[in-house]
């Protein structure tokens, strides 16, 4: 594994945060004064650290590959979704049990920390779930599918099936990504969900889903709101994320120009997550 990194000024900390959002391998640390930053991203190959070098400046290391994730976790508490979800972080099947005995109604996710991002205690993927068990009690009587775009480790499909959807299709550009998400399927023991390393810019729908949720960097969101478009169907739900909240008004222009339109709109902290349908 190799290794990049770079002083910054503070003052580019939201610009950094937006540039690496979604990144599963980027740390962005504050130094001891405040006035600067150590932005660092862990890459699988020399040739992708030396990309971002060419396009930043910065160095390059050669580093001995960990979990860092796992490594540097802290005990937390559960999350709890609404009423209906609850997530952990521990892999043990008898905490597991003890919180289903504990909470008999909600459902109960594993999502360890690894090296992908979303393990559901991030403000967009939070806000993600809440508006999709939002969803889905609204469409409790009849069938639905959903569309994971920047699906991360998976939650958001998992959590879509124990509420219920009958099958979920789930798409990362990243293949840490794909590979800790369909470690998370075997881990919850959910069937019914397929995963697929697709960058959404150059993919094509073949079909259309009565909800689709997009947690991905806001410029990227923005080019893909055509395609999200495409891949809903007319009645249909979608929930966005991964938006800053300075990126909010051109997203929402784009969705707009795209044919879509928001009827929710949610900002927590720097972020923002919002619900929307078709025009």
């Amino acid at each position: 594994m190799w290794h990049w990194s770079k002083l910054s000024s503070v003052k580019w900390l939201d610009a950094w945060e937006e540039r690496f959002y979604g990144n599963p391998n980027s740390v962005i640390n504050e130094i001891k004064g405040g006035k600067s930053i150590r932005v660092e991203v862990y890459c699988e190959s020399e040739e992708e650290a030396k990309r971002i070098q060419e396009q930043f400046g910065g160095s390059i290391r050669l580093v001995k590959e960990q979990n860092w994730a796992a490594l540097s976790e802290v005990t937390r508490p559960p999350l709890k979704i609404r009423d209906a979800l609850l997530i952990t972080g521990s892999r043990e099947g008898g905490v597991v049990r003890e919180l289903q005995k504990k909470f008999p109604k909600r459902h109960v996710i594993r999502m360890p920390a690894e090296m992908a991002f979303g393990t559901g205690d991030h403000a967009t993927t939070s806000t993600c779930l809440r508006l999709l068990v939002d969803v889905s009690r609204e469409r409790k009587d009849s069938d639905w599918q959903m569309l994971d775009l920047g699906c991360g480790t998976a939650v958001l499909a998992i959590a879509a099936r124990m509420l219920g959807a009958e099958k979920c299709e789930a798409h990362d550009f990243d293949p840490q990504a794909v590979r800790v998400s369909e470690q998370n399927l075997v881990l919850n023991k959910v069937d019914g969900i397929k995963i697929f390393e697709q960058d959404v810019l150059k993919w094509t729908p073949p079909q259309q889903w009565q909800v689709v949720v997009a947690n991905l960097f806001s410029t990227i969101l923005q080019q893909a709101f055509g395609t999200i478009e495409k891949s809903l169907k007319e009645d249909g739900d979608f929930i966005v994320s991964g938006i800053l909240f300075e990126q909010w008004e051109p997203t929402r222009e784009a969705a707009e120009k795209a044919g879509l339109q928001f009827s929710k709109v949610i900002r927590k902290g720097k972020w923002v997550t919002a619900r929307g349908s078709k025009h």
